[in-house]
């Protein structure tokens, strides 16, 4: 099991920066692919970016490449979304996941965190 917990969400205006991180609770967590996920008010969740358990390799959503880099620090067991040129339509509950890197790019995660709300005023 593990156990997934978001934290850096809140409210910014269009054009600012967020960082979203997520603390793993696991020993593992180095083996295992990371992702990103959310979902904007009254629409399905969605992909966002996922990185490898090395950081080796990640993907990304058409619509956030360029300004999201997802990023993981092994040594803390904890991964991150840095945000930039945020827009209206960034708005959404920002999900953590976890699982095999494939199946992450896929919209099929293992393990889900909690959420964290992300609101883009314009």
């Amino acid at each position: 099991q593990v156990q997934l917990v978001e934290s850096g969400g809140g409210l910014v205006q269009a054009g600012g920066s967020l960082r979203l991180s997520c603390a793993a609770s696991r020993h593992t967590f180095s083996s295992v692919a990371m992702g990103w996920f959310r979902q904007p008010p009254g629409k399905e969740r969605e992909f966002v970016a996922a990185i490898s358990w090395n950081g080796g390799n990640a993907d990304y959503a058409d619509s956030v490449k360029g300004r999201f880099t997802i990023s993981r620090d092994n040594a803390k067991n904890a991964v991150y979304l840095q945000m930039n040129s945020l827009k209206p339509e960034d708005t959404a509950i920002y999900y953590c996941a976890a699982g095999f890197f494939s199946a992450l790019v896929d919209g099929r995660p293992n393990y889900w965190g909690q959420g964290t709300q992300v609101t883009v005023s314009s």
